[in-house]
């Protein structure tokens, strides 16, 4: 991870330095319905669903670096398009959902925006062993989910499933892919389900067959694709998360963990194009094209 050595301009720590670009298309929170199933692509691993009602945040990731916070800000990579909403354009969530503690999932300058705006008035839910990231913020309640743990929040049921990733946010922690099971940290995926409509929240993963193994079936499958080249170990290539989704049963394929920070090898337009050239082998309805899209079920 990269670090730099300045503050950043209160403007650039929204919407990004000036070679970021805004996408193309905008959400409209506004117009969603409490009757309605809406999800908008907010940029890399970051969702907003409006899931009959309920507001959901995923990994909410909304300034122009992540990285090591120190002195009010964050000094690491920085993104190169623009979040497809501001912090102030983001209705208050209900429930903000952390998949793990990696620095670009688990953004303390973002989290704490929402605390201090929000003091008192949000959950959260977060994998094993890492809610100490956060904790000292101002939460409604923050909880801590292990792999096929199942709970209800806000009127919605959650379950945790275990992905292949890996889990430390320093390199000297203890994660569960070193074999700390007890005492490390985790790594989630999550399946969402209110009003007999289930999605499931890939956070991030390499190929596996746990998601076959568990059994589940979704109509919405939000799946990381990008960061594989040359990190396989950790993150699945496009076309292993459509398997995946297939796993799953999925109707719907929404991709996510691309087109926002570099952190792989590949071109940087690779992951979605591979995405739409592979998609119709599957039979999915493809909900998202690129940031900023809106997927809706009525």
């Amino acid at each position: 991870m990269t670090t730099g050595a300045f503050l950043l301009s209160p403007l650039s720590k929204y919407y990004g330095e000036a070679n970021a670009t805004p996408p193309s298309v905008k959400p409209s929170p506004m117009n969603w319905r409490d009757d309605e199933l809406n999800i908008s692509w907010i940029g890399h691993s970051t969702i907003l669903i409006n899931i009959f009602g309920k507001i959901i945040l995923t990994d909410p990731v909304l300034f122009s670096r992540v990285g090591i916070y120190i002195l009010g800000t964050n000094f690491g990579p920085e993104r190169f398009t623009h979040p497809a909403l501001t912090f102030d354009e983001i209705p208050k969530p209900d429930l903000i959902l952390l998949s793990h503690a990696h620095m670009d999932h688990m953004d303390y300058m973002t989290l704490s925006k929402f605390s201090s705006e929000y003091k008192n008035q949000i959950d959260v839910i977060t994998a094993y062993n890492t809610m100490d990231v956060i904790q000292n913020l101002k939460w409604k309640s923050i909880r801590e989910m292990d792999w096929g743990d199942e709970t209800e929040s806000n009127g919605i049921k959650l379950k945790a499933l275990q992905v292949k990733h890996f889990g430390w946010r320093y390199p000297w922690e203890r994660d569960r892919s070193k074999g700390f099971h007890d005492n490390g940290r985790s790594y989630n995926a999550y399946i969402l389900e209110r009003k007999g409509v289930k999605i499931l929240f890939g956070g991030d993963t390499a190929n596996t067959d746990l998601f076959k193994k568990s059994g589940e079936i979704v109509d919405v499958a939000i799946m990381p694709i990008g960061a594989y080249q040359p990190w396989r170990m950790n993150h699945c290539n496009p076309e292993e998360a459509l398997q995946m989704a297939k796993d799953l049963s999925a109707k719907v394929f929404i991709p996510i963990h691309t087109n926002t920070f570099k952190q792989g090898l590949e071109p940087r337009e690779e992951p979605l194009k591979w995405i739409s050239d592979s998609i119709s082998k599957y039979n999915f309805e493809y909900g998202i094209k690129q940031i900023g899209e809106t997927y809706k079920m009525a």
